[in-house]
C-alpha cells in the first residue's frame, strides 16, 4: 500500500482541538503521524521520494473525512432512482468518506440478507464506507419491531423507519429499549401523519397564497416532543432527523439543558432555503418536511451556531425525473443532497453563523459519535479518512453533471464556493479534482 505524505495544509481535526498548518504521513491505511516539517517544504505538488508520495496541499483544509448520517441510495429496489454505485460516487464527488444509509429500500432492510446485500455491494464500489441503517418494524409498518440483535450482528449501525414515522408511542418506547441495550441509536422521523395528511407543504402564508395543501409545524414537533418525553422515561438516547422548524429547535434545547440523551441534524436546505422558494412551483423544493419560514430557518442556524444541533446532514433523497415532473401536489418529497451540502454548508462559515471547527465537527466528528463508527478523527493510529477541501474553488450547480443519478436539486445554475479536491479512504485515495 502507498505511503503518503500530505504536506502543509490547513489541518483541522476537532476531535483534538487542532487548527494549524501540518503534514500528515500516512501509512499502512493508519494516519502514522501528524507533526511539523514531515517532509521538505519544497516539494512538488505531486512528487514520489522513495516509497512515499509527497501531495503538496498548501492552502488546501486538511480535515477527517466527511460523513453523512442521512442518506437514501434506493437500493435494493428502486435502481431507477439511484444505485449503491452512483450513491458511493455523488458522496465522494462531494467530500464524504462515509455515508449512513436509510432502510426505506425494497424489500425493506428489516433483515439479515438486505444489510448483508448493501454491505456486500457497497465494498464491490470501494469508494465510500456505506453503513446500513435497518428498520426499526417490520416492514416499516409500525407495528412490530424487527430483529435488531439479527441486524446488529449483520452489519447494521442504528434503526430508523426514515421516511415513516412510528406513530405507535409503545412501540416506539420499546424500540428505545432493546437498541439501548445494543448501544445503538434510534433515528427518529418525526411526523404526526393526522397533522401532515395530504400536505404539500409548509402551512402559511405562502401556501394560502399558492392555494397548495399546507403541513402545519405542529407536525413535527407534536412527535419531537413525545420523542424527548420518552427518551427521558426510559434513560434512553434518541436521534431526531431532519429537524426544520424553531419550535424543535426550542424543544431540544430545553431537552439538553435537562440532561435528556438527545441529539439532532438538520440538511443545508433547511438553512438555506424557506417556503418562498416554491412560488414558482419547481417540484424540488418539495421535501418532507417541508421547507419552512425565515423564523424557523433563522432558528436552525441559531441551533447549529450553539450546539444544539449536533450535525449536518444531506437527507439526500434522488429521484428521477418522472418522480419530479409531474403537478407540484403529486411530486415525489426530496432533494438529491450529497454533490451540494459541502458548498452550502460552507457558507455558513462564510456568513459568520459557524466557525470552520464546529462545522468540520457537525459533519464529521458528531456523525461518528453519534453511529459509534470509525472516524471524525487524525488522531494517529486512526483510519486514514481525509477530506482535502479548497475553500476557494468555485463552481456552478449543473444537473446534468451530477454524479448521482437523481438530478434532482433546488440550486441548479446556483454559484457554489468550496469543494472537495481528495478524499482518502483507509488510506487509499477515491477522489481527486484538479
Amino acid at each position: 500500500m502507498t505511503r503518503y505524505l500530505l504536506a502543509g495544509g490547513r489541518v483541522i481535526d476537532p476531535s483534538r482541538n487542532i487548527d494549524e498548518v501540518l503534514d500528515i504521513l500516512v501509512e499502512k491505511g493508519t494516519i502514522a503521524k501528524v507533526g511539523k516539517n514531515l517532509s521538505p517544504s519544497n516539494t512538488a505538488k505531486r512528487k514520489t521520494g522513495g516509497d512515499v508520495t509527497v501531495l503538496d496541499l498548501h492552502g488546501m483544509l486538511v480535515v477527517p473525512g466527511l460523513i453523512d448520517m442521512h442518506v437514501h441510495l434506493r437500493e435494493p429496489g428502486f435502481e431507477y432512482k439511484e444505485t449503491i454505485r452512483s450513491g458511493s460516487e455523488a458522496a465522494s464527488a462531494g467530500g464524504f468518506t462515509a455515508v449512513a444509509c436509510m432502510p426505506n429500500t425494497s424489500p425493506v432492510n428489516d433483515n439479515r440478507s438486505v444489510t448483508e446485500f448493501i454491505r456486500m455491494k457497497a465494498a464491490a464500489c470501494g469508494l465510500v464506507r456505506v453503513y446500513p441503517i435497518a428498520a426499526i418494524s417490520r416492514g416499516m409498518e409500525g407495528t412490530s419491531l424487527a430483529e435488531f440483535g439479527d441486524l446488529a450482528d449483520a452489519g447494521a449501525v442504528a434503526f430508523s423507519d426514515d421516511g415513516k414515522p412510528v406513530m405507535n408511542g409503545g412501540l416506539m418506547r420499546r424500540a428505545l429499549e432493546y437498541a439501548a441495550s445494543l448501544d445503538m441509536p434510534v433515528i427518529s422521523h418525526c411526523e404526526d401523519v393526522n397533522l401532515s395528511a395530504e400536505g404539500a407543504m409548509n402551512e402559511g402564508f405562502a401556501a394560502t397564497e399558492l392555494g397548495l395543501p399546507g403541513i402545519p409545524s405542529a407536525a413535527e414537533e407534536v412527535m419531537v416532543a413525545r420523542d424527548i418525553i420518552l427518551a427521558g422515561f426510559t434513560g434512553t438516547a434518541v436521534h431526531i432527523a431532519h429537524v426544520s422548524t424553531a419550535g424543535s429547535v426550542q424543544m431540544i434545547r430545553e431537552a439538553k439543558a435537562r440532561g435528556i440523551r438527545v441529539t439532532a441534524e438538520t440538511a443545508p436546505h433547511y438553512f438555506t432555503l424557506t417556503d418562498d422558494a416554491l412560488r414558482e412551483f419547481d417540484t424540488n423544493t418539495r421535501v418532507n418536511p417541508p421547507l419552512r419560514g425565515r423564523e424557523d430557518l433563522a432558528a436552525i442556524r441559531e441551533g447549529l451556531s450553539d450546539g444544539t444541533i449536533d450535525v449536518i446532514a444531506t437527507d439526500h433523497a434522488p429521484h428521477a425525473r418522472t418522480d419530479k415532473e409531474v403537478e407540484f401536489e403529486y411530486a415525489a418529497s426530496g432533494i438529491a443532497g450529497l454533490e451540494t451540502a459541502l458548498p452550502l454548508s460552507l457558507k455558513l462559515f462564510g456568513e459568520g453563523v459557524l466557525p470552520l471547527d464546529r462545522l468540520i465537527r457537525v459533519m464529521s466528528t458528531n456523525p461518528a459519535g453519534i453511529l459509534r463508527i470509525p472516524g471524525g478523527t487524525l488522531a494517529p493510529g486512526a483510519e486514514a479518512d481525509i477530506t482535502v477541501i479548497d475553500l476557494n474553488g468555485e463552481w456552478t450547480v449543473e444537473p446534468d453533471s451530477l454524479r448521482s443519478q437523481g438530478k434532482n436539486t433546488p440550486f441548479a445554475g446556483w454559484a457554489m464556493k468550496g469543494k472537495a479536491v481528495m478524499t482518502m479512504v483507509g488510506g487509499e485515495i477515491k477522489l481527486t479534482t484538479p
